[in-house]
């Protein structure tokens, strides 16, 4: 699904999103309002798949907008957070369709095969490889990283570092491609993954980062990030699928701002990876370093003169 077929399915789905919105289907008294959700649905689509954190923004926008919701039940915002991710995997399932598909009957066939010798071989198993380490240290880690991760402070921190590296790590050569690295720099891209669990450090901007230390060409870097997005978020929606709406209690009213979230964070995503891929062939990451900056510095503004508290 590319190119003009990419806008079409953007627009309805986004026009879904917006329709239910102002028709207030699902909206409930006391509860996250649809156009809260229409709004964090367009700010997940957009960062999770440009390299300036997704989690960090779905922090700062509430924090910023003084919305007191999510921050309050915070049950209920870990589950919203897996449903915009969701919508942002969909739209990368999707767009990459056929390489996934090559990717898992390649996997399979070096099952039976017992080699890894193709392109999507290879491939396939360096993003399972890859995916691994966020594995392990969400599941080990999640109560310390909800608990003493996520402030304002430290989102413009990590915004600044990491911004810093993505500028230096985009000077290296462009020499490789994604199928080319070897399982062990696979692992080393997932142990790069797993430090995205931080709000602030996002997944794509370090996955991008990995990816170009490794000497991958920005649009294969960029694709790497895509693909690695699949199984992490498949892995957390069904995790936290079972346990918070199969099995858990979740506020009434759920459902109107989910399926809101979910479409928006879908459709803007999908213009996200067109625009993204598109772009960098042309142009360095320096666009996304400025931005962190700059939006690290407002953060850091805005606390020091009081505008905002350093926690949410």
């Amino acid at each position: 699904m590319r190119g003009g077929r990419t806008y079409v399915l953007a627009a309805v789905l986004l026009g879904a999103a917006i329709v239910l919105t102002v028709a207030g289907v699902g909206d409930t008294a006391g509860g996250l309002p649809n156009w809260q959700a229409l709004v964090l649905g367009v700010v997940q689509g957009a960062t999770e798949l440009l390299p300036i954190s997704s989690s960090g923004h779905l922090v700062l926008v509430p924090w910023l907008g003084d919305w007191t919701f999510l921050e309050q039940n915070d049950a209920f915002n870990h589950t919203f957070d897996v449903a915009l991710h969701l919508g942002t995997m969909l739209a990368v399932g999707g767009y990459f369709l056929p390489d996934l598909t090559a990717m898992v009957r390649g996997w399979f066939r070096t099952l039976r095969t017992r080699r890894i010798e193709t392109r999507d071989e290879r491939l396939a198993w360096i993003v399972l490889v890859a995916t691994i380490p966020a594995g392990i240290v969400g599941l080990a880690f999640e109560d310390v990283i909800t608990g003493h991760l996520g402030e304002p402070w430290q989102i413009a921190l990590l915004l600044a570092v990491f911004a810093v590296v993505l500028w230096l790590v985009d000077r290296r050569p462009a020499t490789r491609q994604a199928h080319e690295l070897s399982l062990r720099e696979g692992l080393a891209v997932g142990a790069a993954q797993a430090l995205a669990l931080a709000p602030g450090v996002s997944r794509s901007g370090i996955t991008i980062s990995a990816g170009r230390l490794f000497c991958l060409d920005r649009d294969e870097a960029a694709r790497l990030s895509f693909l690695l997005l699949v199984p992490t978020v498949l892995g957390a929606v069904v995790l936290k699928g079972v346990q918070d709406v199969v099995l858990g209690d979740l506020p009434a009213g759920w459902k109107g701002p989910f399926v809101v979230g979910v479409l928006a964070a879908w459709g803007t995503g999908l213009l996200a990876i067109q625009w993204l891929l598109g772009y960098v062939r042309r142009h360095t990451y320096g666009l996304f370093v400025v931005y962190r900056l700059i939006a690290a510095a407002i953060i850091v503004l805005l606390i020091v003169t009081g505008a905002r508290a350093a926690t949410f």
